[in-house]
Parts: structure tokens; C-alpha cells; sequence
């Protein structure tokens, strides 16, 4: 669906794709390919029962979507936090995001939506940072922002929060802040954040995917980190130790396209291998915020960098001819374009059957494009 259908998107049809969205076993992946198959989320939401009958063993429970009740309480809390939803085809959804293969269909944002078509950059970096690390954070962001750039971070400790409380300070020309969180957009975590949240929210902008009310979970994280990388051109790290999030937010920058640059430090500091890692593995080295504007400025997709590898503990979410794929499937991972070709099924049939796997609470998907059945 366009830009311009969906101006014209009407409050049931909203409803509905909220209430698609928060159905049992619905992510990202099984949200998009229900709507491109079933063109509207109401008609998609009338198929799920028979969906999810095809793809479930015997003896399990008949599917149910979320109750509307439910999906009304949510709204209401949207609003009562001063938030509105911004869907996948909303005409200011952010266009870096949505290039992303699976972007996330629904959003709540507070604050100033214009930052999202400003120039941007990612950072990212050490919960438990030194103070050096620290005030190099916050003195980066303010000279972006002073530039006009929206600087993206995770109201995280550490870096994020230096970044964020940087670049309010810095903010000019249009430039300032965007915060993602992994909560939902009414939960303040960690709580020593609360006014620095409530900050970015008033004089930047705040965004979360999750539903109001829901608490930060370790899983959530992941999900908050590929939409930081999907609203940046690039991703700076600033500190960070090996196999860190920060880590995961560059890779996933790096496998969307976008440049990825990190500040090399001392290898006495554990807290610094990780960009060390990162630089040997492609990433641009930056010294200066004008290192980072020279990347930037003018960038057509065509990353200086090369750092490729996305972690395999990140996992996605998530026709007319059937396809019957389970018995292909096992507790292993492996790719849906292996799948298509040893059922010798459509791709889209292929598609169809997972969905109806996953409906039955029956698939895991992984990341690459990797399913298998759960345990």
C-alpha cells in the first residue's frame, strides 16, 4: 500500500491492522505478507482461524485473534501518553526505515516527527562507559546536532544517554534527538531516565514498537536495536565490549546498506575491543565529528564500509497453491530459499505455509531468513 492510500487510511481499517499486529504469533514478517496477500487487515483478520487450523497439529486449541476490547484499552493508552501511531505506510514514516526488508508495521512516537527526515546518525556504545568515553559521546552528538543531523540512540546508560543529553544540548539548523525505546512508549526504563525521556520526547522525538504498558524485556532489545540502525544513514559506535548490543546495531546497520563507523581505543580497556573489532572488520575509524559529516553528507547507499555479518542470536520474527513444508522443518534453522527449492513449491505458497506454522505457534524464525519448528 502507497503513501497516498494510506492518508486516506480509515479508523476501522486502523483498528484493524493494530489488532492484526497484536494477534497471537503475528510479528513483523507475518504481518507484511498477510496484508500484501489479503490487501486489507481486516480481511487478513477473518482468515487467521483457517489459517492457523492448517498449520496446527492435532488436539491444539482454535485460533483466536486479540480481543477488540483489548486493542481499545491500547489506544486509550496511547492517547493518554500524549502518543499516536505511525503505520508502515503512513506518509511520515521514516523512508530509511521503511527500506528496511521487514520494517515495523506500526509505531508510537511522541514528540516531533520532522526529525525524521532530517539527516541522521546512530550512536550507540557501553552501558557502563568511562568518563572519557562519556563526554566523547556528548560532545559528538552536540556537534552534530549543531549541524542539523538527528542523532538516533537507545536512552540506554552510558553512551545513549550522553548522546541524547549531547546533542538537546547542541540541537540547531533543524538537528536533535531520537530516542527508541524497548519498552512501551509509556514506560520509562532505565528508571533514572525519566526526565531525560521525558525530555527527548517534548524537545526531540521518542518512539517504541511495543504496545503501551509492556515492560523492557531482554528479547525486546534486539527489535529496538534494528530500528536505531534503520533510521540512520550510519551507525557510530562509540565504546563498546565484543558481543555487545552496540555490536548488534552496527551489523544490522551494516546489512541494511548503511555506513558504520566506530572510535578506536585502547586495548588495555576491554570496553574498547569491541570497536577495535569493528574496525578491523570494516568499519570506518572517526576521529571527529567531522569525520562522521564527511561519510555522511551526500551518502547514496554505497557504504564505505564493509562490515557484513549480522549475529545469529538475532532473531526475526516474524499463494495460491499449498505448500507442505513441515516435514522439511526441525529444530535446526535453516533458509526459506532452501525450503522453496526442496518442496518444489511457489515462494509464495512456501510463505503462506509458515505463516500458518507460526499462527499454530509451531515456527521460530531466525535471522537470514532461517525458520525451524520450536522444541
Amino acid at each position: 500500500m502507497n503513501a497516498a492510500a494510506a492518508a486516506t487510511l480509515t479508523r476501522d481499517e486502523a483498528f484493524a491492522r493494530i489488532r492484526l499486529l497484536r494477534s497471537p504469533n503475528i510479528g513483523p514478517v507475518s504481518y507484511h505478507q498477510l496484508l500484501r496477500r489479503f490487501t486489507t487487515a481486516s480481511a487478513a483478520l477473518e482468515a487467521l482461524p483457517d489459517l492457523a487450523v492448517r498449520g496446527a497439529a492435532r488436539g491444539r486449541a482454535a485460533y483466536r485473534p486479540i480481543p477488540t476490547e483489548r486493542i481499545e484499552r491500547e489506544v486509550a493508552r496511547v492517547r493518554a501518553a500524549g502518543a499516536r501511531y505511525m503505520f508502515h505506510d503512513s506518509p511520515d514514516y521514516p523512508a530509511l526505515l521503511g527500506n528496511l526488508e521487514n520494517p515495523p508495521p506500526v509505531l508510537t512516537v511522541r514528540g516531533d516527527a520532522a526529525l525524521l527526515s532530517r539527516p541522521s546518525v546512530a550512536m550507540v556504545g557501553a552501558r557502563n562507559a568511562s568518563a572519557a568515553a562519556v563526554k566523547l559521546s556528548r560532545d559528538f552528538a552536540s556537534a552534530l546536532a549543531a549541524r542539523g543531523y538527528a542523532v538516533v540512540s537507545g536512552l540506554a546508560r552510558g553512551i545513549d544517554a550522553a548522546a541524547h543529553r549531547g546533542a538537546l544540548a547542541g540541537m540547531a539548523d533543524g538537528g536533535g534527538t531520537v530516542g527508541v525505546i524497548a519498552s512501551g512508549i509509556d514506560v520509562t526504563y532505565p528508571p533514572e531516565h525519566g526526565d531525560l525521556q521525558e525530555q527527548v520526547a517534548h524537545e526531540g522525538l521518542l518512539i517504541a514498537e511495543m504496545p503501551p504498558g509492556t515492560e523492557p524485556l531482554a528479547r525486546h532489545f534486539p527489535w529496538r536495536n534494528r530500528i536505531i540502525a534503520g533510521l540512520a544513514t550510519g551507525t557510530l559506535v562509540v565504546e563498546a565490549a565484543p558481543r555487545s548490543g552496540s555490536l548488534i546495531t552496527a551489523r544490522l546497520a551494516a546489512e541494511a546498506g548503511r555506513e558504520v563507523m566506530a572510535i578506536p581505543g585502547s586495548p588495555l580497556d576491554s570496553r574498547s575491543h569491541g570497536c577495535n573489532q569493528l574496525i578491523r572488520d570494516g568499519a570506518i575509524l572517526v576521529q571527529s565529528p567531522d569525520d562522521v559529516v564527511e561519510l555522511l553528507v551526500g551518502f547514496e547507499g554505497q557504504p564505505r564500509s564493509t562490515v557484513r555479518e549480522v549475529p545469529d542470536d538475532f532473531a526475526s520474527d516474524s499463494c495460491d497453491e499449498q505448500a507442505d513444508v513441515a516435514d522439511l522443518l526441525t529444530t535446526a534453522p535453516i533458509g526459506v530459499d532452501e525450503l522453496i527449492r526442496q518442496s518444489r513449491a511457489s515462494a509464495g505458497a512456501v510463505q503462506m505455509a509458515l505463516i500458518e506454522l507460526e499462527l499454530a505457534g509451531r515456527l521460530l524464525r531466525h535471522a537470514a531468513g532461517r525458520v525451524s519448528l520450536k522444541g
